[in-house]
């Protein structure tokens, strides 16, 4: 089976894609194009499905840069191939021929560009990360490193939609503490409980920071078993484990 590979049109000529799980050579949970280095899955089929990866985006298998994730706001400015341990979770870079790749399974994966400074980067933003600033930061990042705010755009790929993402009155409690207004990313559910809308949540950080574009492309890992990997999905049906999608972006 071949690769599937996702574009959006917001991007325009920069090569970018996220990748779904077809094409991949590993079997069982992880069956498909399983990335994820973190997981149980056999070393050597992780191997060569980024090895696939890094084909489809016409780079080394070296220049395929991805780090160790730990849902923080850290973002690394990357200027050559890094080694995989290093930990946050964004990266930017001016430098052609590198691509960067993240890691998601509901987590939203956002790749920004912009064009004109010839400035990309890549973000992993679950709750925990856009809420701490990653997405912000990996502007900042990029702004230092020669890209204007007003020319980035940003686009939000395969992530846990509203409907599949039920969430307890604490974690409610907690966002509107924070700020009331957080309430328009809440719809509510039984038992105390309701659905958290990580995408469009994940958009209002983006335009509130002054970005020229964003978007989110509209598919749901969750509900969509067949194309994605999904954490929450094994989790519900008392999985093992689970496989990890790659996104990716280069110049």
């Amino acid at each position: 089976m071949t690769l599937e590979i996702l574009t959006s049109e917001l991007l325009g000529d920069v090569r970018h894609g996220f990748f779904t799980r077809r094409g991949g050579a590993s079997s069982g949970v992880f069956t498909g194009l399983n990335c994820g280095l973190a997981s149980s899955d056999q070393d050597q089929m992780v191997q060569i499905n980024r090895t696939r990866v890094a084909e489809a985006m016409d780079v080394p298998m070296a220049s395929l840069v991805t780090i160790r994730q730990t849902h923080s706001p850290d973002v690394i400015t990357v200027t050559e191939p890094i080694e995989t341990d290093i930990e946050g979770d964004a990266l930017v870079t001016r430098e052609k021929g590198l691509a960067l790749g993240i890691l998601t399974a509901d987590c939203q994966p956002v790749l920004f560009s912009d064009a004109q400074a010839g400035v990309i980067g890549a973000a992993h933003a679950g709750w925990k990360g856009a809420r701490a600033g990653v997405l912000e930061n990996t502007l900042d990042a990029m702004v230092a490193l020669g890209a204007a705010r007003e020319n980035i755009v940003a686009v939000i790929g395969p992530t846990i939609s509203q409907p599949n993402y039920e969430v307890g009155p604490e974690f409610l409690e907690d966002f509107l503490s924070e700020d009331w207004s957080n309430n328009r990313f809440f719809a509510s559910s039984d038992n105390d409980h309701a659905h958290f809308d990580l995408p469009s949540y994940g958009l209002h950080r983006l335009r509130k920071s002054g970005i020229g574009q964003a978007e989110w492309t509209h598919h749901c890992t969750y509900a969509d078993p067949e194309r994605f990997f999904s954490y929450r999905r094994a989790t519900h049906n008392k999985e093992a484990d689970y496989g990890r999608l790659i996104s990716s972006i280069r110049l």
